[in-house]
């Protein structure tokens, strides 16, 4: 996400549930401007604007979310006059396996990495969080700008299209170039630059709740995810198919391997592979993209950066295929 240098950065999310058949938000109450509104707050140096929601969410209310699909940002002017820009997500409470497994049905929140919130709760930032059903949290926000985000979820979850589950896309750190590597191929390590950028994914996979890697075997990817693996105890499936050597023989097999994902797949999953792969991958994608969002989809070679993450957000919804809802690009910061 671009921005000018000019605007002030925030990020937040609007956590959802549901209970029976209403859809119920989280509000919290700022003592210091007396207001209803949602958890939000400014980026902090070298963070990401997914980081950013997630710990600010930690923070204000005490909870371990995971993003959904990113909702209408908001644009208003602060009190020094520059213009304040918070991008803001739909998310839902996450647990510990053994935890999810004792919670009701209806609230179905994920397991997997979770983000803690540093240190007790600040009453003086925020001295009540309470639930609201979804049109009566519309008229409880104080600030009118605030609407926007929960009109474009209420709809996402008439239309059966807010309850997602995440694939990433992920092309591999950058790696020592060909011509400086002794070895095989499919032992070609990362640089020192693309390693520290392996490091900074990690932060960017938790808040997305990832808890399931899918990789390439070879060197350059296994060493990109290796750092989340090891922060996070989550496993990892070493997939042939995602290499370019077997992409090149076969490349219906990394076909295959990413329609599964798209169709029955229902917990974050992250793809970790390498660029010749990528145009395939992105093909199965936009066949279930509706038209209106294939433009953000990458068209032309390299499609994605190194150590960039293409992150798309797939609904299932009663008598119908899995569809792409929303999709989204990131790539750590340094």
């Amino acid at each position: 996400m671009s921005s000018s240098s000019s605007e002030v950065q925030a990020a937040g999310g609007i956590i959802w549930r549901t209970s029976g058949r209403r859809l119920e938000v989280l509000l919290i109450h700022r003592p210091k401007y007396d207001d209803w509104s949602f958890p939000k707050g400014k980026l902090d140096a070298g963070e990401s604007l997914p980081q950013c929601a997630v710990r600010e969410i930690a923070e204000e209310t005490g909870l371990d979310v995971a993003l959904g699909q990113p909702l209408p940002a908001v644009r208003y002017r602060v009190a020094e006059g520059r213009r304040k820009v918070v991008h803001y997500w739909a998310a839902q409470e996450t647990a510990p396996p053994a935890e999810a497994a004792e919670r009701p049905e209806d609230d179905e929140n994920a397991g997997g990495p979770r983000h803690r919130a540093a240190g007790p709760l600040d009453l003086t930032e925020v001295d009540e969080t309470r639930w609201v059903e979804a049109r009566a949290a519309w008229s409880m926000l104080t600030n009118a700008h605030d609407r926007a985000p929960l009109e474009h979820l209420i709809d996402q979850w008439r239309d059966e299209k807010l309850r997602t589950w995440t694939l990433v896309v992920l092309r591999h750190s950058r790696a020592m170039k060909r011509s400086a590597w002794r070895g095989d191929e499919d032992t070609r390590p990362l640089t020192g630059g693309g390693s520290q950028r392996a490091q900074h994914l990690v932060p960017l996979l938790v808040s997305y709740g990832i808890n399931e890697v899918i990789t390439s075997p070879w060197e350059r990817c296994a060493a990109t995810v290796r750092p989340f693996l090891e922060a996070t105890g989550v496993g990892a499936s070493l997939a042939e198919e995602l290499t370019e050597a077997a992409h090149k023989a076969r490349p219906k097999l990394a076909r295959r391997l990413i329609r599964h994902e798209l169709i029955t797949r229902d917990v974050p999953v992250v793809i970790c592979t390498h660029r010749p792969v990528l145009p395939t991958l992105i093909e199965e994608i936009a066949a279930r993209t509706p038209h209106r969002l294939r433009k953000r989809l990458p068209q032309d070679d390299p499609y994605l950066k190194t150590g960039e993450m293409l992150v798309v957000h797939v609904a299932q919804r009663t008598g119908r295929g899995a569809t792409v809802v929303a999709l989204e690009s990131h790539r750590s910061p340094r």
